[in-house]
């Protein structure tokens, strides 16, 4: 992404904030535009002539860049380990290290270990867990219980 100044090109194609067409002109002129309005100047592609560019506001152009930056990587899976008798402030940070994780568009895995006959506690607080978390993601599958431990993988 070429901000600014360092956009080489003699003419751009600009679009405004709101995504109008501004039509061509000169680099110079879009950048006086720019700093007129108190924004950037971003081009987004160097494959054609006149290159496309756009007025962003200067903190936008930052966030956009790390979204794409998130969109382009493979989702990693995370897991979060718990035990079926768990306090309510304990519950409300997991929850909420659950939704930082799906929020980055990662995957979420949630494991409840279990001790003797403790599964129906685990698969209740499992089921609580992906009601409360169902803004955020869904279950890849059912909740999987096997022997010592509970399994639910929740995706963006």
């Amino acid at each position: 992404m070429i901000k600014n100044e360092k956009i080489k090109a003699s003419e751009v194609s600009v679009t405004g904030l709101e995504g109008e067409d501004l039509g061509i002109m000169s680099t110079k002129e879009a950048l006086k535009l720019a700093k007129e309005l108190k924004v950037d100047l971003i081009c987004t592609s160097l494959m054609t002539s006149p290159p496309p560019c756009k007025l962003i506001r200067a903190g936008a152009a930052k966030q956009e860049a790390a979204a794409e930056k998130r969109k382009d990587r493979a989702p990693k899976t995370k897991e979060i380990r718990l035990t079926p008798h768990i306090e309510e402030h304990d519950y409300d940070t997991k929850k909420t290290q659950m939704e930082r994780i799906l929020k980055s568009g990662d995957i979420a895995k949630l494991v409840v270990k279990i001790q003797g006959k403790q599964g129906d506690a685990a698969k209740k607080l499992l089921e609580d867990l992906i009601r409360d978390l169902k803004p955020w993601g869904s279950p890849s599958t059912g909740i999987q219980l096997s022997g010592k431990q509970a399994v639910v993988e929740l995706h963006p």
